[in-house]
């Protein structure tokens, strides 16, 4: 479980977010909506331990608080972020970076070769080439291929809380479906997903357990993924108006 209390979070002296409640039990997909600049990139890089990044509260993760940890000792506990951003690192292959993650949580296949397989198999079902295995890290992708390399990693990783930050940002259809369909795959009832996004497109692919939005820095609302549908429809001026 992830149960979060009270979480705010500042950044240069600048107060983001807003005491933040949420708790998402094993098993379950709960998605954050909101329009841009209202804090949920920010509310994931807390989360994860980004040191910019200055929060308080607590984040209690199956009762331990990450908020007190590195992003490191996060990572090892089995936090992943997918970024908005992805960046691009030149001399870090995507291959030779998914074995040292698995290494430091103690997941490595022994065999180079079994290893291999496994990441290839996650790439053909995404639709990745595995001439873009062998690049190293983001270079020369475009930004759905970036989109998919994460989605890559977390298969890999099989984290146990997955933060997926817009990962349908520069999908097309075709595109966001694969993707949708290998985050609903990756689900097996252990594992939790925190999945943030500012419009429903990639909810008609998925099947979420809680929608939240967030405006200003706080939740103002939850519900079901009809919530999703309302947004849709009405866009988010009606959610401010109820405030």
């Amino acid at each position: 479980m992830l149960k979060i209390e009270k979480l705010s979070v500042n950044i240069e002296g600048k107060h983001l977010v807003n005491e933040i409640n949420m708790c998402i039990s094993d098993g379950e997909m709960h998605v954050i909506m909101g329009p841009n600049g209202s804090g949920k990139t920010t509310l994931a890089y807390a989360i994860a331990g980004h040191p910019k990044y200055q929060a308080e509260g607590k984040a209690l993760l199956d009762n331990e608080d990450l908020l007190v940890m590195k992003a490191d000792e996060r990572a090892r506990k089995g936090v992943f972020l997918a970024f908005q951003n992805p960046p691009s690192i030149e001399g870090v292959g995507l291959l030779n970076l998914i074995r040292k993650a698995r290494n430091a949580r103690g997941t490595a296949s022994l065999d180079i070769m079994k290893f291999s397989k496994e990441v290839e198999k996650d790439a053909k079902s995404i639709k990745f080439s595995e001439e873009m295995l062998s690049r190293d890290l983001n270079v020369g992708l475009s930004g759905g291929e970036k989109r998919k390399s994460e989605v890559i990693q977390m298969l890999s990783l099989d984290p146990k809380l997955a933060i997926l930050d817009e990962i349908d940002s520069g999908l097309d259809v075709d595109a966001l479906k694969t993707v949708a369909k290998a985050i609903e795959k990756a689900k097996n009832g252990k594992n939790m997903f925190l999945i943030i996004t500012h419009n429903a497109k990639l909810l008609k692919y998925l099947k979420p357990d809680f929608v939240h939005i967030m405006v200003d820095g706080r939740i103002v609302k939850s519900g079901d993924a009809g919530l999703s549908q309302e947004i849709e429809k009405k866009g988010y001026e009606w959610i401010k108006e109820i405030r």
